[in-house]
């Protein structure tokens, strides 16, 4: 978990061949969740993040 004086971000996932990336920090609020993918950052809320994980769950099954 992080708190005010940590700066680092909690990595949840990191690819090693297309620099893809998935990690969070603790704001205030909640959560802030960030998904590199590659040029492209998308900073998604913690209800944000739970809606795109069950959507890639349906389409993965």
């Amino acid at each position: 978990m992080n708190h005010d004086n940590d700066l680092e971000p909690d990595m949840l996932a990191e690819s090693e061949e297309s620099g893809f990336a998935i990690w969070r920090n603790e704001e205030e609020d909640g959560y802030m969740y960030h998904i590199e993918l590659g040029f492209i950052t998308l900073h998604l809320t913690s209800e944000e993040w739970e809606e795109l994980v069950i959507l890639v769950r349906q389409a993965s099954a």
